[in-house]
């Protein structure tokens, strides 16, 4: 059965971005839309997920997402809140380095900052006093269970403490937005269940809270997200592949009434059918 939800105003728009190295095409012709999603009594984030074979051109999608990749052609757009909001709208801006959190597989940390130390740096930039950016980080390491190891340093920390830190750090510094390059990759069941519950507390904590990971394993794609990318490689006339990655196909879940479920049925399954067949021929 389909969740009541209503769409808002834009919060990425990607517009014909492509992106070359010398002759070479990584990726062409991306365009998507994504709108801040509304469900009635709950606060609900955006949680969009990319998925494809390797070497079809995600990673360099994910860095043209945060501004550190400037696009051969094309646009990244974001709401701007820095801007008063003109004849009903958010003024948008091109996405620069810094406006969109960025965790890759390495959860690379401050070798001589506590977790403490680490997200009061991340706040240096932000509005408000110190205790209020104390009071702040303090709810966030209880939230996050990591309170008990806030004066631990990253060589100190598990894998799952080292990557909630990075995520925490890049959702204080860089506000709404987070790409998360393959969370999943490489864990155990016991992270794995981890990770999702660090997916959740951003979805959660405020409506503009847009999440965006890629993984390899479908079924994890289809169970967390609300809205899915498939990236591959087309076909061309003579039914051979391209070698450019672009979007083959938009899934929203929230359309099709599975998104935001606690459990996969018989229908989200079917889903996870259709994307392995689409991708085994890309």
């Amino acid at each position: 059965m389909a969740t009541a939800y209503e769409q808002k105003d834009t919060i990425l728009h990607v517009s014909n971005l492509s992106i070359a190295y010398g002759s070479k095409v990584i990726i062409s012709d991306i365009n998507l839309e994504e709108k801040n999603v509304i469900r009635p009594g709950t606060t609900q984030g955006q949680t969009i997920a990319f998925v494809g074979r390797s070497g079809r051109g995600k990673s360099t999608l994910f860095r043209a997402l945060t501004g550190l990749e400037q696009p051969t052609s094309g646009t990244v757009l974001i709401p701007d809140y820095n801007q008063a909001v003109t004849n009903g709208q958010q003024p948008a801006k091109e996405v620069a380095e810094g406006d969109v959190g960025f965790v890759n597989q390495r959860y690379t940390l401050f070798r001589h900052k506590t977790i403490y130390q680490a997200l009061r740096f991340a706040l240096r930039n932000a509005a408000g006093s110190e205790s209020e950016k104390h009071d702040k980080i303090m709810q966030y390491l209880v939230e996050w269970g990591l309170e008990a190891a806030k004066n631990q340093y990253p060589n100190e920390l598990s894998g799952g403490q080292r990557q909630r830190t990075a995520i925490l750090e890049q959702l204080l510094s860089s506000g709404y937005y987070m790409v998360l390059d393959e969370p999943f990759s490489g864990l155990d069941v016991g992270n794995i269940q981890n990770v999702k519950k660090s997916l959740a507390l951003i979805n959660k904590s405020h409506e503009l809270n847009t999440v965006i990971f890629s993984t390899h394993d479908i079924e994890l794609a289809v169970e967390l997200a609300d809205s899915l990318y498939v990236l591959g490689y087309g076909t061309n006339t003579d039914g051979t592949l391209k070698n450019t990655g672009t979007i083959l196909r938009h899934f929203d879940f929230k359309k099709i009434g599975i998104a935001w479920h606690d459990e996969m049925t018989p229908a989200h399954f079917e889903v996870v059918k259709e994307i392995k067949a689409l991708m085994l021929q890309s």
